[in-house]
């Protein structure tokens, strides 16, 4: 029996402006860290089907329109990626706050009176967070880089010494791209003799930079990290929004009820997830591989580096945070903010160069900063 109607021309009409608006925007598209060079054509065909990855990606369930064979390749690349050894868990989320509240959840599983600290200048995602599980909060001032005022924190839990701790490390913050220096971070607990505490980082992009470039800062597992989060969407680029979360802990078992109706324990926060973003990201990591991904982070680091050099020598003072792609310089006229979809904050603003930016693109964006004015 068919009940759907076609639609009518007005319907089409806007459908057709939509369409013509998101690519004009697109192609403006310089100020938020979102990959837009992709084809994903080939998997069209899978939006046929209803595909739910329900549950954890690594135990059986009786909803087989799954796709959590490949969403299991997906998390055991990045877990080998961030050096997790052999006992990592993990799933396709649906973006960075939720896998953000997954780790900090996990952290408040480990330690239930724990503290979550975290910088001024982290996501807006963790005080969201912060409030959903009603955790209590020290939010630490930061210092002129973005990163977190190391002297201030120790001070922080100093004050409630005896209490867990559960931090949320900036892996590149959002408007500065600052990397909080982990072994500072870790020397503070071992100097206040901290023994109860989880380490999330909070790499929403720099999360698939830092482990292809040389001098990396420390964030993985083997320095010291209990759960990271990074998105899909950002640096790898996806129609649609979403990211990876892995750990190396144990899941306490309250945290994976058994679902009877589907036949599967979910250690998950969305329950039922989208399977076709593990498609997604199973692509790009087969089309591109290790070394794919490393020359893309090549060419967005050296495209960012003749940024900061052509800004400067047009006079505008711009600058980045080691092994960041995150250009910062002072807020320009709101009619430029607008035009590129550039990011501001107080009295800076920011483009963030990924794998769809080039010299060209660069330089349509300082030639508008230069004169000033409306074209």
């Amino acid at each position: 029996m068919r009940h759907f109607k076609p639609l009518s021309q007005s319907d089409q009409t806007r459908l057709d402006h939509l369409f013509e608006e998101l690519q004009d925007s697109t192609d403006t598209f310089a100020g938020y860290p979102c990959n837009v060079k992709y084809d994903y054509s080939e998997l069209h065909r899978f939006l046929t089907y209803s595909i739910n990855n329900i549950g954890d990606p690594f135990n059986y369930t009786n909803y087989r329109v799954n796709t959590h064979e490949f969403e299991r390749e997906v998390v055991t690349f990045f877990a080998k990626l961030l050096k997790a050894g052999d006992n990592f868990r993990g799933y396709v989320c649906n973006g960075g706050t939720e896998g953000n509240l997954f780790g900090i959840d996990l952290g408040l599983q480990r330690f239930p009176d724990g503290i979550l600290y975290f910088s001024e200048t982290t996501h807006y995602s963790i005080d969201k967070i912060a409030r959903i599980v009603r955790a209590p909060v020290e939010k630490i001032p930061a210092l002129e880089s973005g990163e977190i005022n190391y002297d201030l924190l120790k001070e922080s839990i100093k004050k409630n010494k005896g209490k867990p701790v559960i931090i949320n490390l900036n892996i590149g913050t959002t408007m500065k791209g600052a990397v909080d220096d982990l072994s500072k971070i870790k020397t503070i607990l071992d100097e206040l003799e901290i023994k109860d505490y989880h380490l999330h980082a909070d790499a929403a992009l720099s999360g698939m930079i830092l482990p292809f470039v040389e001098s990396q800062q420390a964030f993985n597992f083997e320095d010291g990290i209990h759960s990271i989060a990074i998105s899909g969407h950002k640096f790898i680029g996806s129609p649609i929004p979403c990211g990876i979360v892995v750990t190396n802990q144990d899941s306490p078992a309250v945290s994976q009820p058994n679902i009877a109706y589907v036949k599967i324990n979910d250690s998950t926060i969305s329950g039922s997830r989208n399977g076709f973003t593990s498609l997604i990201l199973w692509y790009a990591i087969r089309g591109y591989g290790h070394e794919g991904f490393k020359s893309l982070v090549d060419e967005c680091l050296a495209l960012t580096e003749h940024a900061v050099k052509a800004f400067n020598e047009a006079g505008i003072p711009a600058w980045r945070n080691k092994n960041s792609t995150t250009l910062v310089f002072p807020r320009p006229a709101e009619h430029l903010i607008e035009k590129w979809q550039l990011a501001p904050y107080h009295d800076i603003a920011h483009i963030v160069i990924m794998p769809h930016f080039d010299e060209q693109f660069i330089n349509n964006i300082l030639e508008d900063l230069k004169k000033g004015v409306k074209s």
